[in-house]
């Protein structure tokens, strides 16, 4: 953050330059709950406010800011602790009031107050801005406030995490009690973060996974690219490998037609002949037989022939 330059004011004298020999006093106040970066750099801009600078900080006690502004997480032992550590704090004031006044200005021999020139809220009613006084007297110097850090954003990250933080201090040796759960709600807790744990665990898996794969991958140099470098290459390689295939399989089934052909012929061969021996003999058979009724008859026909010859002789005898 730059540092500030001194700003005209309506003050008659400038402590700058009339006391040449002493710092500037510079007052800034606050309640520092939760002490961050946004606060000690605003504290670091009231600080470099002027060449020699020594500055004073105010923190509020916890009752005045319990009834003005709420409840704290840190008490006001700590509070003021926390800025003590500060580098760019030269004193800090206990118990600052919650509106400025002259008397406390006098009383502190305070040339400047710092803050941001946002009118900040007066909830004791005393007025719209606790700085409107001094800024009326010209003895208000202005910070800027450090975007996206504030101590009501870090208490909306621990409420928004409220389950996580609670089984984080569970783990950590807290009882249900100090944490204010009940027995229900812890059992429940724990069993939503041992299914959580195994989530990760899955997940953490299908990474390591995924990496061999990978890893598997480069090996077989089954990268993308070279796989459609390759693709016609490998595909036409296929397709003539497929086609040899298939050529000699069709050789060996029309080879194994062939020989079933040819060994049926074979067997029907076989089966004719047989059949054409008992045809022959039963042909030859006939003709014996033929011939013998022939033979039979003729000889028939020669005893008939025989008898009419003789019964005509014995006839012409008579």
């Amino acid at each position: 953050m730059a540092d500030l330059k001194p700003m005209d004011t309506n003050s008659s004298s400038d402590p700058g330059s009339t006391a040449k020999d002493r710092p500037v006093r510079v007052y800034a106040d606050g309640i520092y709950d939760l002490f961050h970066f946004g606060h000690a750099r605003s504290l670091e801009q009231a600080k470099k406010s002027f060449p020699n600078t020594y500055l004073l900080v105010g923190c509020c006690s916890d009752a005045i800011t319990h009834k003005y502004k709420g409840k704290t997480v840190m008490t006001e032992d700590e509070r003021y602790e926390s800025l003590r550590h500060c580098k760019w704090v030269d004193e800090v004031i206990p118990d600052a009031p919650w509106v400025m006044t002259q008397e406390f200005i006098d009383k502190h021999n305070i040339d400047y107050v710092a803050h941001d020139s946002l009118p900040y809220a007066d909830a004791s009613g005393a007025g719209n801005d606790v700085y409107e006084f001094v800024k009326s007297i010209g003895k208000f110097k202005e910070t800027k406030r450090t975007d996206g850090i504030s101590t009501s954003d870090i208490i909306m990250r621990i409420v928004k995490d409220y389950n996580q933080y609670v089984m984080r201090n569970l783990d950590r040796g807290y009882s249900r009690k100090e944490l204010g759960v009940s027995y229900v709600k812890e059992k429940r807790l724990r069993v939503n973060m041992r299914l959580k744990k195994l989530q990760e665990k899955v997940k953490e898996q299908q990474e390591k996974v995924g990496e061999k794969i990978q890893i598997v991958a480069k090996t077989a140099g089954m990268h993308r690219n070279e796989w459609v470098e390759n693709a016609d290459r490998w595909v036409v390689g296929f397709l003539e490998m497929f086609e040899e295939g298939c050529h000699k399989m069709g050789t060996a089934i029309r080879d194994r037609i062939q020989e079933s052909l040819r060994g049926q012929q074979s067997r029907d061969l076989l089966e004719n002949g047989k059949s054409d021996d008992d045809d022959d003999e039963e042909y030859y058979d006939d003709d014996d037989y033929d011939d013998d009724e022939e033979y039979f008859d003729e000889e028939y026909y020669e005893e008939e022939d025989f008898d009419t010859h003789k019964n005509e002789k014995g006839e012409k005898e008579k």
